[in-house]
């Protein structure tokens, strides 16, 4: 069941934990009250989506009122933490119940994320720091996404007669009028020029981005 007050919201399972989403700036903040079991692993999920989703640099999880966590709950919170890397986010833990302690210092799984105490980071500016995370985060997947998209240029050159920057031109217009990623673009390109079917949109908004950069070329 989900509820919302002065822009919290609150998603319950019936009986199970309150997960409360709240925005705060450019991050989402979770807070978890209760036990987190097999059960409550489903709308534990959906609270760490939904905050993934509405932020645009990642989660702040305060699970310092938990009374209960087993690994059911921790492969939610693992499998949360690896979307937020996919979509260059971070998911932090900023407080933990001593039994949440417990799960991640038994399965070594502490380090990866942010020390809660925040220990690791006496002496330095903590908004930096987690700041610095996010480029990290977004870099490496900038080095995921770069091969298709370098691969999609080069099909845009090879196709049209473009050059490489007029190629570079027309994905991001395309992708901008087509309201999707870039190496989603990409994707496609490349999937169609391996005997895919391409989408009627991109397809529009390929040729339409073609005709444009050619029209602004000197």
């Amino acid at each position: 069941m989900r509820a919302e007050v002065d822009g919290v919201s609150a998603v319950r399972a019936v009986p199970g934990p309150v997960i409360d989403v709240r925005p705060e700036g450019d991050r989402a903040v979770v807070t978890v009250r209760g036990d987190l079991d097999l059960d409550a692993a489903r709308p534990l999920e959906r609270g760490l989506r939904t905050a993934l989703v509405s932020s645009v640099h990642g989660v702040d999880l305060d699970l310092s009122e938990v009374g209960f966590c087993d690994c059911a709950a921790l492969n939610v919170l693992l499998a949360a933490r690896q979307r937020a890397l996919t979509e260059g986010k971070t998911l932090d833990l900023t407080a933990t119940a001593p039994i949440v302690d417990r799960v991640l210092d038994l399965t070594g799984t502490r380090s990866l994320f942010a020390d809660p105490d925040g220990t690791a980071e006496q002496g330095a500016d903590v908004e930096d720091l987690r700041e610095l995370r996010v480029e990290v985060v977004q870099l490496r997947r900038a080095m995921q996404t770069r091969p298709v998209i370098d691969l999609a240029r080069g099909i845009l050159m090879a196709s049209f007669g473009l050059c490489s920057e007029e190629a570079w031109r027309v994905l991001v217009t395309a992708s901008q009028h087509a309201h999707t990623k870039l190496h989603h673009l990409a994707q496609d390109i490349v999937s169609t020029a391996e005997g895919g079917e391409p989408r009627e949109q991109i397809r529009e908004q390929l040729a339409a981005a073609v005709a444009r950069v050619r029209a602004e070329s000197p």
